[in-house]
């Protein structure tokens, strides 16, 4: 059983507040709890809309996850990188980070499971996730392998001191050669399965720069300053330059390939233990690059220079 105690400092939706408040627990999490009676204001039911006044105790008991069964299995991986405290992979896409309802197997951590002992801090659910990225996104992500190393990684995040850089075929041709999109993200009022940008959503910060120009297609790199649910996604959707081949949040309309063409192509993080500043690249996979060269040849650009 999970259970955390606080004390309301500032007026805000209560979903919002235990989010925020407790780093385990997710908003989605949090408005679950809530409406299940795991959370409460001054020992009272409450709503996740509620805005507990200033003073007021939340108390938390959610009961243990349930774990799943999860077993190793001997699933080839693309390791970058390994020491004694993480492991960096590049996740082919179309593969599941963890075990869900409805991927109980051959997920990323599945693979993991199998290749080493990893830390145990998100329990049986999640073993060395430190972040994730989505199932048709390809690209680099930490693993860690003992909770010293999850925990330094996982602070590294909140902080933003770690490097997380995409590169993207999205809609459109760009006005800018670079900016910043600074829009809070959250649930979807309109779709459950969602992200969407909302007033009093979760604060999230994308910074984005042209590295070429197709016509009705651009070639962007994004760097990630905050790391929510779909955020490149959510926010070039925004933007109205959805990425391309997005089932989600993308026109129907789009380039021809398997699944969007997205891609974490750069990763830097502080060794856990010797505090050396390490980073790693990865090539975007063939389809993606298929994809760039014939948007070239389409464009009169030069077609064998690196992405």
């Amino acid at each position: 059983m999970q259970n955390e105690e606080f004390k309301v400092t500032a007026s805000a939706r209560l979903d919002k507040l235990v989010a925020e408040t407790v780093p385990t627990i997710s908003r989605s999490q949090a408005k679950g709890a809530i409406e299940a009676g795991q959370i409460k204001v001054d020992g009272q039911d409450a709503r996740p809309k509620d805005k507990p006044a200033v003073g007021a105790t939340v108390t938390i008991s959610l009961p243990d996850p349930q774990p799943l069964d999860l077993v190793a299995e001997n699933i080839p991986l693309d390791i970058v990188y390994e020491d004694d405290d993480v492991i960096v992979v590049n996740k082919p896409q179309g593969m599941v980070v963890h075990p869900a309802p409805g991927h109980p197997d051959k997920t990323l951590v599945n693979a993991l499971l199998y290749h080493s002992p990893l830390s145990s801090i998100n329990g049986t659910l999640r073993p060395g996730i430190v972040h994730r990225i989505d199932k048709d996104t390809s690209g680099l992500l930490m693993v860690a392998k003992n909770d010293h190393a999850h925990q330094s990684l996982s602070a590294q995040l909140q902080a933003k001191t770690n490097l997380r850089e995409y590169v993207a075929i999205v809609h459109g041709n760009f006005k800018e050669e670079e900016g910043v999109i600074r829009a809070p993200l959250g649930r979807s009022p309109k779709d459950r399965k969602k992200q969407a940008v909302v007033a009093d959503g979760r604060p999230a910060v994308t910074h984005f720069r042209v590295l070429e120009r197709y016509g009705n297609y651009t070639l962007i790199a994004c760097r990630l300053e905050t790391g929510r649910t779909h955020q490149i996604r959510v926010h070039l959707a925004y933007i109205k330059h959805p990425v391309a081949g997005d089932p989600l949040y993308g026109p129907k309309k789009t380039l021809k390939g398997a699944g969007q063409f997205l891609h974490a192509r750069e990763l830097g993080f502080k060794q856990p233990t010797t505090g050396e500043q390490l980073v790693f690249t990865a090539p975007v996979p063939d389809n993606f690059a298929a994809a760039v060269k014939h948007l070239r040849l389409q464009a009169g650009l030069p077609v064998d220079k690196p992405i």
